[in-house]
């Protein structure tokens, strides 16, 4: 937007610059991306106990960076933290340091699974009830927040936003033909981790010999799926395509005939949005959002019984009886960039100007 004068600031950690992070050693301390200046200051990991002070080294780090800043005359009105561990109680005491009322949203793992260990979560809630005001992707992450002592009046939902004029329906034939695939194509995608529980998924695959599997994704979790693909005899059907950079992603997804969620712990997966606004039904766990999100039979189907057999057998049925892209594609539109942006905007402003922090 022309009326925000934006900045971003990312501490990272001091990782070896091998494994999944090793892209983060090459950055820069300052530079630009896509016309935004962005800061990433270091700050020490420590290994084992070390994420207990992540928030304040990460807080010393910022602080650096804010300080140059001031004295380069730009002061922020408000910061927005976009995720509560470490970020969350590093911004607060940024905003108490230099009297910059703060922002903080929850996305999921930063409450589900940081959440659980109570030395994070004493931090995380001394945070939220800090903090001037908070956003949360999604209702049932609303209620998880309140769940564990942060003040629900305080508490806006803020839902996802995706850019519908990039994902949006293909002629699916010719998506598929891309892609070197004939006949039924299932897309699974995410990190491959053992909470995104993708032997589900390839479980699942093995029960539907006539579909293709392509799962997008890189992590730890490599190893062991392809050797359970090798070992089921299916290295033919399904794929594992690695790191798929996003621009690439609105073509998988056109092509796809279901997208397969199996994690067992999500806010508000991108990915649910991503493959509705391109026309493509999604069969998921019953994690988290989901049922916010599928929310109507045409955006596909909700599994509470996570084993191979069960989601073959909705796999099976939206294959048999698939819904119309274009009815599919409905029930994302509410998720556009342009109401994500407004929304964000009105909230920081008010913050910025004083009037949400006297509701």
């Amino acid at each position: 937007r022309g009326d925000v004068d934006l900045k971003v600031l990312a501490p990272i950690g001091t990782f070896l610059p091998v494994g999944p992070y090793a892209a983060l050693t090459r950055l820069p301390g300052r530079g630009e991306h896509n016309g935004i200046e962005v800061f990433w200051p270091r700050f020490p990991l420590l290994p084992a106990v070390g994420w207990r002070f992540n928030p304040a080294l990460a807080f010393r780090a910022g602080r650096r960076v804010l300080l140059d800043l001031i004295a380069e005359g730009f002061c922020p009105d408000v910061i927005d933290c976009e995720f509560f561990w470490p970020d969350g109680p590093a911004a607060v005491r940024l905003g108490r340091t230099f009297g910059i009322p703060v922002s903080i949203k929850a996305r999921g793992s930063d409450i589900r699974l940081w959440g659980e260990r109570p030395a994070a979560r004493r931090m995380i809630v001394e945070a939220a009830n800090a903090a001037d005001g908070l956003l949360v992707v999604s209702e049932s992450l609303k209620a998880d927040m309140a769940a564990i002592g942060m003040p629900p009046e305080k508490i806006r939902v803020h839902r996802t936003g995706i850019e519908l004029d990039r994902f949006r329906p293909a002629e699916r034939t010719a998506a598929k033909a891309a892609l070197g695939v004939s006949g039924p194509l299932l897309l699974a995608v995410g990190n491959l981790v053992a909470l995104k529980r993708f032997e589900i998924v390839i479980g699942a695959a093995e029960l539907l010999p006539d579909a293709a599997l392509l799962i997008a994704g890189e992590g730890r979790e490599r190893r062991k799926l392809e050797a359970m693909i090798a070992e089921r005899g299916l290295s033919g059907r399904v794929r594992l395509l690695g790191a798929v950079h996003h621009s690439e992603m609105p073509a998988l997804m056109a092509a796809a005939d279901v997208l397969v969620h199996a994690s067992s712990s999500e806010g508000l997966a991108n990915v649910w949005v991503e493959a509705l606004a391109s026309g493509t039904p999604v069969v998921t766990a019953n994690v988290g959002a989901a049922a916010e999100v599928v929310d109507r039979p045409e955006a596909g189907t909700l599994i509470d019984d996570a084993r191979p057999a069960v989601f073959a057998e909705a796999i099976r049925a939206v294959l048999a009886a698939p819904p119309a892209p274009e009815a599919v594609r409905a029930s994302a539109l509410r998720f556009d960039w342009k109401t994500n942006t407004d929304t964000l905007h009105a909230h920081l402003r008010g913050l910025a100007s004083g009037s949400e922090r006297e509701q």
